[in-house]
């Protein structure tokens, strides 16, 4: 399993080298966004971990250019921890976000959960064409991690105001489409925006949330429904 570490300060860079390669991945680190470009044009990766702030560019630049070659799942790492810079990263396309300082048990968890994600992506959960996932009257534009609900008389579209947490939330079903997921599966994928994991009782008030905003009728959802006694699932349509 190789990894493209990006990070520009040399003792966060060589400790979570060190860090990664005890837990048997292969890492290659690069201290710039030239740097970064350069390894990432010579090797193939499995999983890419970039810093935002750099002394020639920042992460976001490339995070888009790696997205755009192949789908790589990305962390990034910040020491910034506003929520506007959480969606940032996830309408650039990275998969998860963690903020300096952050435990490095964390960090090897989100890993394990990012990559699981993308290992049980099936073909249902794909975007079509236009890269857009279609449930029902669901738009989710997966390259600008922006959600629409579509009327069903004039057509149109309006946009759907989610967290960076309900979005990741709804990417989760997405991801899971036509299998159940358990109470148990859903909190291992949910942290906050401080890098706090999700309990029980806060996914709930999640899981509330998002069916108020995409379900016609939350109190009878047609898109997350429940399977009583073993959690919630998105049919495949």
């Amino acid at each position: 399993m190789r990894i493209l570490l990006l990070e520009d300060d040399d003792a966060i860079g060589m400790g979570l080298k060190y860090s990664l390669e005890k837990e048997n991945y292969e890492v290659i680190l690069a201290r710039s966004k030239k740097e970064s470009l350069e390894v990432w044009q010579n090797g193939r990766f499995d999983l890419c971990i970039l810093d935002i702030n750099l002394p020639d560019g920042n992460g976001y630049d490339v995070c888009k250019y790696i997205k755009e070659s192949e789908d790589v799942p990305v962390i990034f790492l910040t020491a910034s921890d506003a929520e506007v810079n959480v969606v940032m990263g996830l309408e650039m396309g990275a998969d998860d976000y963690v903020c300096k300082p952050f435990r490095i048990n964390e960090l090897m968890a989100r890993i394990r959960t990012v990559l699981r994600r993308h290992d049980r992506s099936s073909p249902s959960s794909a975007p079509d064409s236009e890269g857009i996932i279609k449930i029902d009257n669901l738009r989710i534009h997966v390259s600008e991690a922006r959600v629409g609900i579509v009327d069903e008389q004039t057509g149109a579209e309006e946009k759907v105001e989610l967290t960076a947490l309900e979005y990741r939330l709804l990417l989760t079903f997405c991801n899971n489409r036509g299998n159940v997921m358990s109470r148990t599966q859903l909190l291992e994928d949910m942290w906050d925006v401080d890098g706090n994991f999700v309990n029980d009782n806060t996914l709930t008030v999640y899981i509330k949330r998002l069916r108020d905003k995409i379900e016609r009728d939350p109190a009878d959802p047609k898109i997350i429904r429940t399977v009583r006694g073993l959690g919630y699932i998105v049919d495949k349509g």
